[in-house]
């Protein structure tokens, strides 16, 4: 039997009660292959998981977007996999390259989160990725191969557990994660299962791409002179102190950052700065990166509050006819 593929939207520390509302509207309406062809799981903050499950449609779930490393107890403003049983919640994402580098979670306390998490029922979208200090270092596979020991070392029925692997040298940097390179390390990441855990482990664990949309920073001092209002783009973007970083003064979860800022640039300006974003998976690249055949599906950031998320999970036809 096949891998089913996975759409994951990590809505992260984005939205109000009436935003979370139309989100999901737009998500109950849309139309998309059906849940033998794709999973799909969104990932709202915590304060919106109840709400989220009581409007989703019955054939896309919810995940929490973290938890705790044990049972509860005095562990002020954490959440532990036991609530989220107790709410109902199937999935949690777990390892997220945000979480490692601001909250320095090693790959030690993850493994540890992964298998809590498995234990009490709770299925995991447990991360990896390396940064771009490592990457240029060549040391992609020993930095996502020590992430997914950790995990291994601490579980041993896999079949509850989707990897995502994250670029997170592709964010912000300008440089650009391709296809080809996604499933390089899908590929290998793949072997190293295969060598560690089992053959079918392997050959049956989703990896599927994850990334960190621009919702953050862009290099935008070259785009300058294409501005078309000075005036009004300040109500969008703020400069960074050297002048060559531009931070988006506007929410993601707004679903609409990119399209107001390409109505402030000229078309061939936005169309140079929408290549330069990064590793985000989007509507015109889910395709191709659906078709790499280590590429089980997506875990994706801020497209998953605009309505391309649809596209994104449309991406799944790809295999279905492969």
């Amino acid at each position: 039997m096949g891998r089913t593929f996975f759409v994951g939207g990590n809505w992260k520390c984005n939205g109000t009660s009436e935003e979370v509302k139309k989100i999901v509207s737009t998500l109950n309406d849309a139309q998309v292959p059906p849940s033998d062809v794709v999973e799909v799981v969104v990932s709202p903050p915590y304060v919106f998981l109840p709400l989220v499950k009581s409007l989703l449609r019955p054939d896309f779930h919810v995940a929490a977007q973290n938890c705790w490393v044990k049972k509860g107890g005095a562990f002020t403003g954490e959440v532990s996999a036991e609530m989220l049983v107790n709410l109902e919640i199937p999935w949690v994402i777990l390892g997220h390259s945000e979480r490692r580098s601001l909250l320095n979670e090693s790959n030690e306390f993850v493994g540890e989160k992964v298998a809590y998490a498995l234990s009490q029922g709770l299925k995991v979208i447990a991360c990896v990725g390396e940064t771009l200090e490592q990457r240029e270092a060549g040391s992609t596979m020993e930095v996502v191969a020590a992430q997914t020991k950790a995990i291994a070392e601490r579980v041993s029925n896999w079949a509850n557990v989707v990897l995502a692997y994250e670029p997170v040298w592709a964010i912000g940097t300008g440089k650009v994660a391709t296809p080809a390179q996604a499933q390089d390390v899908h590929f290998e990441l793949r072997k190293w299962l295969h060598a560690n855990t089992s053959p079918e482990v392997a050959a049956t664990t989703r990896i599927i791409y994850g990334e960190k949309t621009c919702e953050s920073e862009i290099r935008a001092k070259p785009y300058e002179p294409h501005l078309k209002s000075r005036s009004s783009v300040k109500d969008c973007i703020m400069l960074g102190p050297d002048g060559s970083i531009c931070f988006l003064d506007l929410s993601i979860h707004s679903m609409g950052t990119i399209t107001i800022l390409r109505e402030l640039i000229e078309p061939e300006a936005y169309c140079k700065l929408d290549c330069a974003l990064g590793g985000s998976v989007n509507g015109a690249n889910c395709k191709e990166l659906a078709a790499k055949p280590d590429v089980d599906g997506f875990l994706v950031g801020g497209a998953s509050l605009k309505p391309e998320f649809i596209d994104i999970i449309k991406a799944a036809e790809v295999k279905k006819s492969a």
